[in-house]
């Protein structure tokens, strides 16, 4: 079993930043990239952001290109959303998930594990 806990999030301004963390723990030994998806409010669940467990790679939404950056750090087992240049609708409940098997790290069906969510509310 894996255990994801999200933090980070809150209210914040347009045009201002927040960076979300996401700390795995319990069997991360075999985990082989995690993701960011948000959840706005009467909306589907959306891809956002992830990243391979090695760092080789990372995939974004079209939406957050040049404004969002993913990372991790494999020593801690904790994988970060770096929010800039926020809209308010960019405003949703934001996941992280974790995927063990190799394949796609765009659609929320290939994730074995999910957190509980952070809120993020950006006022204009």
């Amino acid at each position: 079993q894996v255990q994801l806990v999200e933090s980070g999030g809150g209210l914040v301004q347009a045009e201002g930043s927040l960076r979300l963390s996401c700390a795995a723990s319990g069997r991360t030994v075999s985990t082989y990239g995690m993701g960011w998806f948000r959840q706005a409010p009467g909306k589907e669940r959306e891809f956002v952001a992830s990243i391979t467990w090695s760092g080789d790679n990372t995939y974004y939404a079209n939406f957050v290109k040049g404004r969002f950056t993913i990372s991790r750090d494999n020593a801690k087992n904790t994988v970060y959303l770096q929010m800039n240049s926020l809209k308010p609708e960019d405003t949703a409940v934001y996941y992280c998930a974790l995927r063990q098997r190799p394949g796609g790290l765009i659609h929320p069906y290939g994730y074995d594990y999910w957190g509980q969510g952070t809120q993020v509310t950006v006022s204009s």
